[in-house]
């Protein structure tokens, strides 16, 4: 067998893979994407091991720690998608992302309107301390 029908496979199954990366926005179908580029990287390892002869089995040896690589992957990104539903009732990469930004943006905004708070309480603290003192050298 050629190594160019298993290369071209591949290739084709890693370009797919990849179009399903950037241009999907459903988080489900996001990963399932991913798992079609770790197929075709199995696939050229298995190819080119078979046709370099390893002895060793080199490739299929790493093939077999990617698929292990990739379940756990699978397995802990749909929890955290499933998570993300829940909570915001969608999993739509790019509204899940202009929700952070937009979150960030508004926690920026609260933290310095509580820096503000914070900076004039501690200056009103600082005016009384100096109240009272300035009394006392008055009436003295």
């Amino acid at each position: 067998m050629h190594l160019a029908y298993p290369a071209v496979l591949a290739a084709l199954l890693f370009c797919t893979g990849l179009y399903g990366v950037l241009a999907r926005r459903n988080a489900i179908l996001v990963l399932m994407s991913v798992e079609l580029m770790l197929n075709a990287v199995n696939l050229n390892l298995v190819a080119f091991d078979v046709w370099l002869r390893d002895t060793l089995h080199a490739g299929q040896a790493l093939t077999l720690f990617v698929i292990a690589v990739a379940a756990a992957e699978i397995g802990i990104g749909l929890a955290i998608v499933l998570m993300v539903y829940r909570d915001r009732g969608t999993s739509d990469v790019d509204r899940l992302r202009d929700s952070v930004e937009s979150a960030a943006t508004d926690d920026a905004a609260a933290e310095s309107v509580a820096a503000e708070a914070q900076a004039e309480a501690e200056a009103e603290a600082a005016a009384r301390a100096k109240a009272p003192a300035k009394k006392a050298e008055a009436t003295a």
